[in-house]
């Protein structure tokens, strides 16, 4: 199978979540799913069909957090050394070049992805643009309002 890029920080945020649903919403559907049962008729328990579908989205969920801690192959950015170019992991600092304004961008995992946060995922049009380029290279990068030229001025393994 294949193996799925994640950060350290992104693993425990995983691992945090399945601790939660295993830990604490788990235990809360069966207690609902039994508390609905009480209540008699199992066909028209309307309480008792939701707690049962919530507990599938739980249920899947889990499995789907597994499957990808399973496969995933984390990399701690600071443990390598900075040898100038773009990696998975690494923080990149971009000017662009036609409105002077600087962006900060992480390269992260898929479920990391946050763009709000400066969070980009390995497989944007964006990372797949820098990867491997090194500090003061140009670089055109089509996004769905056209090319964008950005200038790399910063590369941070932290």
């Amino acid at each position: 199978m294949k193996q799925i890029p994640m950060t350290v920080r992104g693993a425990e945020l995983l691992r945090e979540e399945l601790d939660f649903l295993k830990n604490v919403r788990r235990p809360e559907i069966i207690k609902s799913i039994a508390e609905a049962r009480e209540h008699g008729d199992l066909k028209e328990n309307a309480e008792y069909h939701a707690a049962r579908e919530q507990q599938g989205f739980c249920e899947g969920r889990i499995q789907e957090i597994e499957g990808k801690l399973g496969n995933s192959q984390i990399i701690d950015i600071t443990k390598l050394p900075n040898n100038g170019k773009v990696i998975f992991g690494a923080t990149v600092v971009l000017l662009n070049t036609s409105t002077d304004e600087e962006v900060t961008y992480q390269i992260v995992g898929d479920d990391e992805a946050d763009i709000k946060k400066g969070l980009i995922s390995v497989n944007s049009p964006i990372a797949r643009g820098l990867i491997g380029k090194e500090l003061d290279d140009s670089v055109s990068i089509t996004t769905p309002g056209g090319v964008v030229e950005f200038d790399i001025i910063e590369i941070n393994y932290i």
